[in-house]
C-alpha cells in the first residue's frame, strides 16, 4: 500500500486567532491555504454543524510531501470538549521549542530533549529539541485505542498499514503506511475510547481507483462507514472523492482520492492573508460580548 499516503489531522477549534498564534509563532508552520464555506459540509467536515465555518491548513512544507493540520473553525462554536481519543502529535524542532520558551508559551520537559505543549483547546503537542530536518518535521499522531489488538488489525490487516514498532511496556504499536511519511502510534488506553466534542479526524490519500473496493471491503467485513463516496466540492477549486470510515473505537478516517486531492491542496500563495482578512471580519467575538452572551460548547 505504498501509494497510501498519511495526509493531515483535523483540529476543531473556538479561537482562530490563538490558534493561529500557536501554530505561525510557536510551531513555525506555514498557513498552505485558507478556505471559507458559507454552509456545512456533506461529509461533516467541520463536525455536526450547519453553518459558516472555515478551513485553514497549515503544516511545514506543501501537502504533497508534508503531514499538516487542517483546523476546522465554526462560527459560533467558542470551544469543544477533549476525549482520551487523540493523545498527542510529535514533531522534531528546536526552533519551535525556542519560539515557545522566547513566546512564553507553556512548555513542559517530559523526556530527554522532549516537550509537551498545548494548542488552544488543549490539544497536546510534543516537541522533540531538535534541529528540523530537511524533509517533514512531523514524526507521529498518537491515539487512544480500547483494544490494541484489535486495533492494530484493522489497521494493517484492513488499511494496510505496517507495524514499524510494538513496545509492550509502553502498550503501544507504531504503524505507517512507509518509514518516510508521519507515522500512527496507537495507545492502549486500558478503558473506552471517549471522543467528546472535539473528535477529530485522520486522513489518508489513495489512487482514486481504490476507493470503491476500500468501501467494498468495509462493507464485507461489517465495519463502519461514515460516508460512503460522495464528492465534495471547495469553491474554486477541485472537486475531490472521498470515503469516510470508523475504527473499532469510533476514530474518524478519511480517504480521498489522490489525483484530484494533489490540486485541491496546491498551496495558496494569499493562504495567510485570507486568514488574517477572515479573522479581522470575524465580529462573533464582539457581538457575544455586546449581548453579554458566551458562544456556544459544542
Amino acid at each position: 500500500m505504498a501509494l497510501r499516503r498519511a495526509l493531515h489531522f483535523v483540529f476543531k477549534v473556538g479561537d482562530r486567532a490563538k490558534t493561529a498564534t500557536f501554530y505561525r509563532d510557536v510551531l513555525g508552520m506555514k498557513i498552505l491555504r485558507h478556505e471559507e464555506f458559507e454552509e456545512g459540509c456533506k461529509a461533516t467536515c467541520n463536525g455536526p454543524y450547519e453553518g459558516k465555518w472555515s478551513k485553514t491548513m497549515v503544516g511545514f512544507g506543501p501537502e504533497d510531501d508534508h503531514f499538516v493540520a487542517e483546523l476546522t473553525y465554526n462560527y459560533g462554536v467558542g470551544e469543544y470538549q477533549l476525549g482520551n481519543d487523540f493523545l498527542g502529535l510529535t514533531l522534531q524542532s528546536s526552533q519551535a521549542v525556542r519560539n515557545a520558551k522566547r513566546l512564553g508559551w507553556p512548555l513542559t520537559e517530559v523526556g530527554e530533549a522532549l516537550y509537551l505543549t498545548q494548542a488552544p483547546g488543549g490539544y497536546p503537542f510534543y516537541l522533540v529539541d531538535k534541529e528540523q530536518p530537511s524533509s517533514d518535521p512531523v514524526q507521529k499522531v498518537c491515539l487512544g485505542v480500547s483494544d490494541l489488538q484489535t486495533s492494530t488489525h484493522y489497521w494493517t490487516k484492513l488499511l494496510g498499514m505496517k507495524v514499524l514498532e510494538n513496545n509492550e511496556e509502553k502498550k503501544t504499536v507504531l504503524i505507517g503506511f512507509s518509514d518516510s511519511q508521519c507515522k500512527l502510534e496507537l495507545h492502549d488506553n486500558s478503558g473506552a475510547v471517549d471522543h467528546g466534542t472535539a473528535f477529530g479526524r485522520i486522513a489518508f490519500s489513495c489512487p482514486r481507483e481504490q476507493l470503491p473496493g476500500l468501501e467494498a471491503l468495509m462493507k464485507k467485513e461489517n465495519q463502519k462507514i461514515l460516508t460512503p463516496l460522495v464528492s465534495l466540492d471547495t469553491p474554486g477549486k477541485a472537486t475531490v472523492e472521498v470515503v469516510i470510515l470508523a475504527d473499532p473505537d469510533g476514530h474518524e478516517i478519511c480517504f480521498v482520492g489522490d489525483e484530484a486531492f494533489s490540486q485541491l491542496s496546491m498551496v495558496d500563495p494569499k493562504g495567510n492573508e485570507l486568514l488574517d482578512k477572515a479573522m479581522a471580519e470575524d465580529k462573533s467575538d464582539e457581538w457575544f460580548a455586546k449581548h453579554n452572551k458566551q458562544k456556544a460548547a459544542a
